[in-house]
């Protein structure tokens, strides 16, 4: 059976590829759950490749899940996270987190492509399609992320060399891929740093190790996502149909 579109009004369509367009995980993820017996169709356990339509009654971990694969088109947003956020959907000790300000969309839900701190402010992507978020995410693609850094003290030209060299953290080797100075007053100096990773608070740690401590942190890039300059903290700015299509045709990604 050859597949198709399901606006080509064929009812056949990869399972992975659905769920991972609507959210629920990426590829790699409901192949997984598929392998440990999570996912049924029409009250019988999916199948890697199977092919569903709009009529496939689908239960994952126990929910069922809507599929409307006509209107299942994959969104993207990038949000503007000011300081004060969590990355986190809920949070117990009743923060705001970075989806109280995010549309709704029926039947799929936001993926946050990677994270930032609480005290880090600036450019975050969402999309509702798995697959995008995995491969943004993924180590081995090396996506390149920028951020704008105000610091308390000022860098040696050796410890700008040895921040580009590389510098041992407890959790292996980090560097910057540049590092640029770019003015400040009295104490306090900014600069402009990238990287090709996104370990867990490495911009402040890297500072941190010549004991020069991050007094704000801004992510202003990630890939070719740059955050815009009219766009307020706490907005967002969603792509259209178009540009969604344009950005995952970049990296290769079919929707179906």
């Amino acid at each position: 059976m050859t597949e198709s579109s399901p606006k080509d009004n064929n009812p056949g369509v990869r399972i992975q590829k659905v769920l991972a367009q609507i959210g629920a995980g990426s590829r790699r993820e409901i192949e997984k759950a598929i392998i440990e017996r999570r996912i049924y169709v029409n009250n019988r356990m999916a199948e890697i490749g199977q092919l569903i339509s709009n009529e496939d009654i689908i239960i994952f971990d126990g929910k069922l899940i809507n599929l409307n694969l006509d209107k299942a088109s994959p969104k993207i947003l990038i949000y503007n996270k000011p300081e004060g956020e969590i990355v986190s959907e809920s949070d117990p000790k009743g923060r705001a987190t970075v989806f109280d300000n995010l549309p709704k969309i029926k039947n799929a839900k936001w993926i946050s492509i990677g994270r930032l701190d609480f005290n880090t402010s600036g450019l975050l992507i969402f999309t509702s399609y798995g697959e995008f978020a995995n491969r943004l995410m993924h180590p081995r693609y090396e996506i390149e992320r920028e951020y704008s850094v105000r610091v308390h003290g000022e860098l040696t030209d050796n410890q700008i060399s040895q921040l580009k060299a590389g510098i041992k953290l407890e959790d292996g080797l980090a560097k910057f891929q540049t590092i640029s100075f770019k003015g400040g007053e009295g104490s306090n100096h900014w600069y402009q740093v990238t990287l090709k990773e996104g370990r867990n608070r490495e911009v402040r740690r890297l500072f941190q190790f010549f004991n020069i401590t991050v007094s704000r942190l801004m992510r202003i890039r990630f890939g070719d996502f740059t955050l815009p300059s009219n766009l307020k903290k706490g907005n967002y700015l969603e792509l259209s149909e178009k540009e969604v299509l344009d950005v995952l045709s970049k990296f290769k990604l079919n929707l179906f």
